[in-house]
């Protein structure tokens, strides 16, 4: 998980580097990015199962896989975007919400 981390960290320094606004809006924007991919999710289920007449079974599985993908790490990024130990509050909250869940 570390690697992961670095990785997502080395992302959001390359996004430092190239915004062109200032920090303060690029985190939100950063934020509500998970929205727009989010949406991608719900774009591409609506592609497997062909809902729009329009465009008919468009996507597959592995499309909404990799938009799922594209939600998660984008989650990530804003999270180390505002967050300097964002693996260890990640960690602390998958922790949390696993207690929860699992040891009822």
């Amino acid at each position: 998980m570390h690697e992961t981390w670095d990785t997502v960290e080395q992302l959001v320094d390359w996004l430092d580097a190239e915004s062109t606004v200032s920090p303060e809006v690029a985190r939100l924007l950063r934020v509500l990015k998970i929205s727009e991919e989010a949406g991608e999710v719900a774009e591409a289920i609506h592609g497997v199962i062909g809902s729009n007449p329009r465009k008919g079974n468009s996507d597959t599985w592995d499309d909404v896989r990799s938009e799922l993908c594209d939600v998660i790490i984008t989650s990530m990024v804003a999270l180390k975007t505002i967050t300097p130990d964002a693996a260890k509050v990640f960690g602390e909250r998958l922790a949390w919400v696993a207690e929860r869940s699992l040891n009822r």
